[in-house]
């Protein structure tokens, strides 16, 4: 097995060196005390703004922070309340903003787990600003990455912005994390594969083709990052460092590609549903990359549901012929988001990629013809979705939507909903252009829904 060290050379390092924004990327163990020489060879500021949480400041700040004073940096601390958990949302992230917009002379530093780094990014985006992050948890894979995933008036969007000029990741620190905030990573990560799958289903279609670039730096490699879930339950180093090493990879492939394409697709599409839902469960809200890896077993099990059917047999004349306009779909999707912010974004997203009777019947076409290969690249990528609820369950991830306190009639609203929050093509789209989306999700919800005693424990 290819070790962690040997991918920071290998896979991060070229990163590194490709990137037009990010200069250095540190990981290692006992690496938290470094924290103010790399800043100091990042700018020649003289003031520091440390963004935190509670949380993200007990575990790592006080070392951070008298860091930074060693290496001659003023640090003005603005720690956010961790209880109730901060919103990714812009909103939350005028604080940061207003303080660094206030003062030309701070640099910002950002210390804790997801939500810390994107509103830190935002903040420094905005004020014109670059910035570092220190990883407090490997939670999500937005640390290297160009975008900040925000909720804007209420409609969760990636919102173009710049990595980070330098991160730091001390793994004594990331082991320690909450288990289940690493197991939010692991659920992450995993959602790549089904992500990959909706992105061979667009590049199949000639609706956007595989970027050679960024598909191996994920792809190439996720089966390695996501053997051996045990070990991330249990804070083992070197499971934790190879999780982490993924997750930032999946980071650079997004900048290397432009958007977050490599990294999200339906099972993004479901977990930003909840997430702009506010949902919460036993008086929390529920994280990001718990709601990503219950939407990854969600998008997995449409798939193994599509890789059973023969689409070489599709009646396209059909299909097209009883195909909703576009009018008629605006309707359902009114029905499906009684949230009139919400619904008045996802319609922009819906009239982007609304497909015309010709080019329906053409991609048609081409699902009858190559659907023999295309069923072998799906089969070959993807992981049955009992495989991987099996790997989320080891790693400490939920993997059902119960055990995130989503019923199965939340679930199935959910996946109505999802379908068009993205103009981004995945299998909502296939399945809604073969005619076939109730079918697929009827078969399916039983799959996902506490109705076994195996299931139920």
């Amino acid at each position: 097995m290819t070790t962690w060290t040997n991918q920071m050379d290998r896979l991060i390092a070229p990163a590194v060196a490709r990137s037009e924004v990010t200069d250095e990327v540190v990981v290692g163990a006992g690496r938290l005390a470094d924290t103010g020489a790399l800043v100091r060879r990042m700018t020649d500021k003289a003031r520091v703004l440390l963004c935190a949480d509670d949380e993200g400041f007990e575990a790592a700040g006080h070392v951070v922070k008298t860091s930074l004073q060693a290496a001659g940096f003023e640090v003005q601390a603005h720690v956010l309340p961790a209880a109730p958990l901060p919103k990714a949302s812009v909103e939350e992230a005028e604080p940061f903003r207003a303080a660094l917009a206030a003062d030309p002379g701070l640099f910002p530093v950002s210390v804790g787990s997801g939500v810390i780094n994107d509103l830190t990014k935002y903040a420094a985006f905005k004020t014109g600003r670059r910035y570092v992050t220190v990883a407090t948890a490997a939670s999500m894979d937005g640390y290297t990455s160009a975008g900040a995933p925000l909720a804007e008036n209420g409609f969760k969007v990636t919102i173009p912005t710049r990595a980070p000029i330098a991160m730091l990741a001390d793994l004594d620190v990331i082991a320690n994390a909450p288990a289940e905030m690493n197991g939010w990573g692991y659920g992450d990560l995993a959602g790549k594969s089904a992500a990959g799958g909706d992105w061979i289903l667009a590049d199949a279609l000639g609706i956007e083709p595989i970027d050679d670039v960024a598909w191996p730096m994920v792809q190439d490699h996720l089966k390695g990052w996501l053997d051996g879930p045990e070990g991330i339950a249990s804070g083992d180093h070197d499971s934790i460092a190879r999780l982490y090493v993924g997750l930032t990879a999946v980071g650079f492939a997004m900048e290397a590609h432009g958007s977050s394409r490599p990294a999200s697709g339906a099972d993004h599409q479901i977990a930003h549903m909840w997430e702009m839902e506010g949902h919460s469960y036993q008086g929390r809200k529920v994280s990001h990359g718990a709601a990503v890896s219950v939407g990854c077993v969600a998008s997995l099990a449409l798939f193994d549901w599509l890789v059973d059917q023969d689409l070489s047999r599709l009646d396209s004349d059909a299909i097209v012929q009883h195909a909703p306009s576009l009018q008629a779909r605006e309707l359902t999707l009114g029905k499906a988001i009684p949230d009139k912010k919400i619904a008045e974004k996802a319609r922009d997203e819906l009239e982007a990629k609304f497909a015309t009777p010709a080019v329906h019947a053409a991609r048609l076409r081409m699902l009858r013809s190559d659907w023999p290969a295309l069923k072998d690249r799906l089969e070959t990528h993807l992981y049955r979705h009992k495989t991987m609820a099996d790997m989320l369950q080891k790693a400490g991830a939920p993997a059902y939507a119960w055990q995130i306190g989503v019923t199965s009639e939340h679930l199935l609203a959910t996946m109505h909903a999802a379908a068009f929050i993205r103009r981004r093509y995945t299998i909502f789209d296939l399945l809604h252009d073969i005619g076939q989306t109730e079918a697929a999700f009827a078969a399916v919800l039983p799959l996902l829904t506490p109705q076994s005693a195996e299931l139920a424990s």
